[in-house]
């Protein structure tokens, strides 16, 4: 499937195929694909619990409001967004750009002061908010690589983000933008057309608001 038809035929799914697996080398082949999204100074602030283990889709589904898509689903996928990402991955960064001649030696500090003035402190909203926009990133890539792979996903925003954390062990400086149900169309069912979307000049200005 192209790009194209991949996010023209991209829906979000309740209705899952319970009890049907996604093959390891599928999942990671997807988390690859998705892995490959843009990120500011290429910090990819992102991290994944992928939820499968029955009880533990189980315990997922009491702090998603009692969504059945949760426990339906071939897996869950619990995105996080980490604001120590910047520490954390900086140096690898610049030793990639280095020794690919994106940079010269002389400007590496010269980028980390940029990035500690774009960013903030770790415990700053700037910070946080570096770190979501860019994990929302990797998850639209992911969305559309699951399409483009043959499956069905469903972004979840309704939980209870204290919840997740306790129940799987999540620090509690991340931030949780999403779940992501994952799997596959329940037999049978029938899509309804696609629900209203608004035409681009509703939302489009061009050259001032």
């Amino acid at each position: 499937m192209d790009v194209i038809q991949a996010i023209k035929e991209r829906r979000s799914i309740n209705f899952f195929e319970a009890g049907r697996e996604i093959p390891d080398s599928t999942l990671k082949e997807l988390l690859e694909l998705a892995n490959l999204a843009p990120s500011s100074f290429n910090l990819q602030p992102w991290k994944v619990v992928v939820v499968k283990d029955p009880e533990k889709k189980k315990a997922l589904r009491r702090c998603a409001f009692d969504q059945p898509k949760v426990e339906e689903a071939s897996a869950v996928l619990i995105i996080i967004a980490d604001p120590m990402a910047k520490e954390e991955n900086i140096e690898r960064m610049l030793d990639s750009w280095q020794r690919l001649g994106y940079m010269s030696p002389e400007m590496r500090e010269t980028y980390k002061e940029m990035a500690n003035n774009l960013y903030g402190t770790p415990e700053s909203e700037q910070r946080r908010l570096f770190a979501v926009k860019n994990t929302s990133l990797f998850a639209m890539n992911l969305m559309i690589a699951a399409k483009g792979l043959g499956l069905e996903t469903h972004p979840m925003d309704g939980f209870d983000e204290e919840c997740v954390k306790r129940e799987f062990d999540i620090p509690d400086d991340k931030v949780i933008p999403m779940l992501i149900a994952v799997g596959y169309l329940r037999s049978g069912v029938t899509l309804l057309p696609r629900a209203f979307r608004r035409d681009v000049d509703e939302f489009v200005r061009y050259e001032r608001y």
